[in-house]
């Protein structure tokens, strides 16, 4: 049976409504424009006593908020709805109120419930004897129990994971808290800590402001250690977390990590700062800041800075070997690129000079493509301005042009080529500071250089079908004309001195990066790719090759495997049959020894119940890597042993020097409610007071209460 009532008390209305339609007109659709809906099986009127009272599948709409129940009665002269049996309550936010019996008034804002079981919108749970609701926002439940964990399956009597037990529970909504008064929490049924109040926000608040779970631990260095972070909500936009650190041996630290998002960008910004027992003041900058001016301009910001170069590392505090601050403005249109930049440096390891530290401004880049035109040829043209300055050392200004052109061309047969034309022309102003006597051969003045190329690649890729199975082979040849030299000694490299050759570099025209040293002479490049593709995803390459010079350049180092008329074989295997195995080996090898010079695997194997991964790296002496002979062996492995656990483990060992580097293992359980993670840790490394560490972390996760760690450290 259905009703429409039409005035503000729903059930008299529905019961004189009742009384004098046709059976018929009950049955008429809802008008959902009404603020009051009823469905039941059947509704009676008792005129004497003034009580409506509708049984069988009650329902009853309110706005937003449905009641359903066995049984509902309404009482005219005290304006009360009663509802039992099955009572089931559903609120707007998605919380759902069930009963054994439920007595509210006519507009479910104010009433009482007894028998209490809430279910809260993240599926969290609430039980209580009895709970009074005011003003539909606030329930206050006496001798309640909340916990976000599920009801065990085959023993729903057995107590969750954890729960918090308390005299009196309140939940607002209007202020998005659950608040608890005589709290006990319960971990496996035993009760493990207690609170004579708590509050935390309802699964309906993203974020608010307040204290976050605080950390404890300790160490050599520092001591005891406790962190207690506070969380400061201060617009949708903008939000902060202030962290203290009290330390037992070097006093208190202070770290602010502060975010902010705008229309057009947003804003990151990380301080921290600390007296330590030598009331010598330590600390560090890191902020971040990107800004869209309109759809062309875009400028931002990275400043990062710290009082010396051991403070990151002995707080715990990620950084690079090498801290990069940056100002940039940057233009994106059509075909056109252009940025302009200023750098500043500071090094972290014990052999950085402050004096040789550069500072870069301005560094201006612009790159223009023209449309293909006919044939398909398309022009480039790429610009740098640089002034580098140094309180130690040498001073450069650089003006740099490189116009090129391009022509693809892909014949009837199917082969590919491509004709590359460029002339690059620089000038140099050069103030070197030092003092002849160090340096006979420092230069002041200006200098400059021309350097045409020209370059011809060819490939010609062939296509066999086997089943399942799609073979590529492809012969690869490039050949490059360009006058010897090219690179004076009066001409300073500082941004060419990273240099790497292998596979990916083998057909470059220049592979020094940057501007200041170009690779001269004449030069055939070749090599021989080869993969097989299946058609599930499965992947398999070789790609092998070398290069051979008219006349051999001094300006490659001995080992660079370019400084003869042949090079080094360069050579790359990646297989990858199933998405459970991925392997990859990358070498070069001496041309006359066939000895290896540089060796790198990469291996990935299993899925989820086990996975390992290895890494293996070699790096000959006689090689460009500032390291001298390196070889290095990683190894990690990881596990999910079921539903709820996992673990993991990692090791670098130095085989050159044949010690570990580190070592770590963790152990995760994770539930619907519920996180542990247990981390060790064992790193060897040592520079000056940084000593090998020690350290383990274990980390208790209570779903929407927050967490807590606990750490000890060994420096």
């Amino acid at each position: 049976m259905r009703a429409t009532p039409k005035s503000r008390w729903a059930f008299l209305a529905l019961a004189l409504a009742l009384l004098a339609m046709p059976a018929e007109a009950q049955d008429r659709k809802v008008d959902g424009k009404l603020p009051v809906h009823l469905a039941a099986d059947q509704v009676t009127h008792d005129r004497e006593l003034g009580v409506i009272t509708a049984t069988g599948n009650v329902e009853i709409v309110h706005g937003d908020r449905i009641l359903q129940a066995d049984t509902v009665a309404y009482n005219e002269r005290q304006d009360v709805v009663a509802a039992t049996g099955n009572v089931r309550l559903l609120e707007p936010t998605g919380d759902v109120l069930f009963g054994e019996y439920m007595e509210l008034t006519s507009d479910m804002a104010n009433g009482f419930v007894k028998n209490l079981r809430m279910i809260l919108k993240d599926r969290s749970r609430i039980a209580a004897n009895g709970a009074r609701r005011t003003d539909a926002n606030k329930l206050d439940m006496a001798k309640a129990v909340y916990s976000p964990c599920e009801p065990c399956r085959d023993n729903p009597d057995r107590p969750p994971l954890w729960q918090v037990k308390a005299v009196r529970v309140i939940h607002d909504a209007e202020s998005q808290t659950v608040e608890y008064k005589d709290a006990i929490l319960e971990v496996g049924g035993l009760p493990v800590a207690y609170v004579p109040y708590l509050i935390h926000p309802d699964p309906t608040v993203r974020r608010r402001s307040g204290f976050l779970t605080p950390s404890f631990g300790g160490s050599s260095y520092f001591g005891s250690i406790a962190r207690t972070p506070y969380f400061w909500d201060i617009a949708p936009n903008r939000d902060m977390t202030i962290t203290p650190m009290v330390t037992t041996k070097e006093r208190v630290a202070l770290n602010t990590e502060y975010r902010q998002k705008t229309t057009n960008g947003e804003l990151t910004g990380k301080l921290s700062g600390a007296f330590n027992s030598d009331d010598e003041f330590r600390g560090h900058v890191d902020i971040k800041a990107r800004n869209d001016l309109n759809d062309t301009w875009r400028w931002g910001f990275d400043g990062r800075r710290t009082t010396d170069d051991l403070y990151l590392r002995q707080y715990n505090i990620n950084s690079d070997p090498v801290m990069v601050s940056r100002l940039f403005a940057e233009g994106f249109r059509n075909r056109d690129y252009l940025v302009a930049n200023a750098y500043a440096f500071q090094g972290l390891r014990k052999s950085d000079d402050p004096g040789q530290e550069p500072l870069v401004m301005p560094l201006v880049e612009y790159t223009a493509y023209t449309a293909p035109g006919a044939g398909g040829g398309r022009g480039r043209l790429d610009a740098s301005l640089m002034a580098l300055t140094r309180n130690d050392g040498t001073d450069t200004r650089r003006l740099s042009f490189r116009p090129s052109w391009e022509l693809p061309y892909v014949s009837p047969l199917g082969d590919v080529y491509k004709l590359s034309l460029s002339v690059q022309g620089d000038m140099y102003h050069v103030n070197d500071h030092r003092p002849v006597a160090e340096d006979p051969n420092a230069f002041n003045g200006v200098t400059g250089r021309v350097f045409p190329q020209a370059a011809f690649d060819w490939r010609f890729p062939f296509v066999k079908h086997s089943g399942p199975v799609n073979q590529v082979i492809e012969p690869i040849v490039g050949v490059i004309v360009a006058p010897n030299g090219g690179n004076p000694n009066k001409i300073p490299n500082e941004d060419s001195q990273q240099f790497d050759f292998d596979e990916t570099s083998l057909f470059s025209q220049n592979r020094y990066p940057g501007w200041d040293r170009v690779e001269g002479g004449p030069r055939l490049n070749y090599g021989l790719k080869w993969s097989a593709i299946g058609d599930q995803g499965g992947r398999t390459s070789v790609m092998v090759g070398q290069t051979y010079r008219v006349r051999p350049d001094d300006t490659f180092n001995n080992g660079s495997g370019l400084e003869d008329h042949l090079s080094d074989y360069v050579a790359n295997v990646q297989i990858k049959p199933v998405r459970y195995v991925d392997f990859l080996y990358r070498t070069r090898i001496d041309k006359e020894s066939f000895r290896a010079r540089r060796n790198e695997i990469r291996g990935a194997f299993g899925g989820e119940s086990l996975r390992v991964n290895t890494g293996y790296s070699f790096f000959d002496s006689a090689t460009d890597s500032p390291f001298g002979t390196r070889e290095e062996l990683n190894l990690g492995a990881s596990s999910k042993i079921n539903r709820y656990w996992r673990t993991g483990f990692t090791a670098i060992h130095d085989l050159e020097a044949g010690d570990l580097r580190s070592l770590g293992a963790n152990l995760i359980y994770e539930d619907e409610c519920f996180a542990i993670t247990t981390t060790l840790r064992r790193t060897f490394f040592q520079d000056r007071e940084l000593r090998p560490d020690d350290s383990i972390f274990v980390r208790l996760h209570f779903k929407t209460l927050g967490e807590v760690g606990m750490g000890v450290y060994s420096n």
